[in-house]
């Protein structure tokens, strides 16, 4: 019998579209989904937060501002930090709102090449973004997959709500907690990712993002996951890793670290984050960049804002 890792170290590797189509539409959008789709994605990326009435919605963060205009809508319900939280908001109130280009704190576009319209677009759930990649996949026979996130589930934990366990009810309900599926969950929180497989009983293929620790992204030592030993710990829990392309190059000398290698040495794919056209070092093109993931450092697969560049890269 043929592993599923086996499959997946044979194949061609693998476009993830991050936040959808973001490169060219405010991220997470359904339209978003939907270029994404058209450009050929092999998966489709949801960040999952949670909302007041327990609805698990698709957005990059926990908070609102940077890309709503919540703070126009609901000007009195930010908390004492200053900030709006998804999860002070019931879905209702926030399909009121309209979803914009990533902005930074003082409300300056973040790459201010990309979508520059007025149009509305606005908050998806998870489930609304499920239906539409199925029905997409049923009436064009293709099988474009899931890849969504649990955001901060400490931090959801510390306000009383167990995130982990509604994204698994909803997977359970579409009959997509199985290993055979088109579908990865990836989490930054290492001790979360255990849970989901250990406690909670996921069979659903997981991946482990790895940040840094300086980022405070969640509880997790990097520095530790990052060494043989970690990507032992990982292998047992997990089928891949999400790693920050710098941790897999120097971006100075653009020379390779070990860091692929070890990880598939451990069983693991390495499906890095984020490929980005309009964000790239100075001293490389999109071209070398690509070459290097794909074809020095042989990534298994890869995040990208542009997934039409990276699908027509590899078509060559």
């Amino acid at each position: 019998m043929i592993t599923f890792t086996s499959q997946i170290i044979a194949a061609k590797p693998l476009v993830i579209a991050h936040r959808g189509a973001s490169g060219y539409l405010p991220e997470h959008t359904l339209e978003s989904v939907i270029l994404a789709y058209a450009q050929g994605a092999d998966f489709i990326e949801q960040d999952l937060v949670v909302t007041k009435d327990s609805k698990i919605i698709v957005l990059h963060d926990i908070h609102l501002e940077t890309v709503t205009n919540v703070e126009q809508i609901f000007p009195s319900r930010k908390r004492q930090d200053g900030r709006y939280y998804a999860l002070d908001f019931t879905l209702a109130e926030l399909k009121t709102l309209n979803v914009h280009e990533r902005q930074d704190a003082k409300g300056k576009q973040v790459f201010p090449n990309r979508y520059q319209g007025e149009g509305t677009f606005h908050i998806a759930t998870f489930e609304e973004q499920i239906e539409l990649i199925q029905q997409l996949n049923r009436q064009f026979n293709k099988t474009t997959g899931l890849y969504p996130e649990i955001k901060s589930p400490a931090w959801h934990r510390k306000q009383g709500v167990d995130i982990s366990q509604l994204v698994m009810a909803i997977l359970r309900k579409h009959k997509l907690d199985d290993a055979d599926k088109t579908i990865y969950v990836q989490c930054f929180d290492f001790a979360e990712t255990q849970r989901l497989r250990n406690d909670l009983g996921a069979k659903v293929k997981l991946i482990q993002l790895i940040g840094e620790n300086d980022w405070l992204e969640s509880p997790t030592d990097y520095d530790f996951l990052k060494t043989p030993a970690g990507l032992e710990a990982i292998a047992k829990v997990a089928q891949g890793i999400g790693p920050w392309i710098p941790q897999l190059v120097d971006l100075k000398t653009m020379q390779p670290t070990a860091f692929v290698k070890q990880a598939h040495v451990a069983g693991l794919q390495v499906h890095p984050y984020t490929f980005r056209k309009d964000a790239l070092p100075e001293n490389v093109n999109q071209e070398q960049t690509l070459q290097l993931l794909f074809e020095r450092l042989k990534v298994d697969g890869i995040f990208t804002d542009f997934t039409d560049t990276v699908v027509n890269y590899l078509a060559d």
